[in-house]
């Protein structure tokens, strides 16, 4: 799997470039993978707050960081007042 070898790549500390890039792909892969989990969630119903208590970070961080990127035909919840 290809992913397998960019995190032994990333691992491994004998080429620092290469273990660089192998960094910079893992992270772009993380950050692909996190949006479309983010977008699952919030089609499954989660609200903002669910979504970041999974994440392990603030309501706010994670409303900041996905809520201009998400599908926007993707129903958002609001927030009770």
């Amino acid at each position: 799997m290809e992913s397998i070898r960019i995190a032994e790549a990333a691992a491994d500390t004998s080429d620092p470039r290469v273990g660089l890039r192998a960094v910079a792909s893992l992270r772009a892969l993380t950050d692909r993978l996190e949006l479309a989990q983010v977008e699952a969630g919030l089609r499954a119903g989660l609200a903002w707050q669910d979504i970041a208590a999974a994440l392990g970070v603030s309501r706010q961080a994670v409303h900041k960081k996905y809520a201009k990127r998400i599908d926007p035909s993707i129903p958002v919840p609001r927030r009770s007042r």
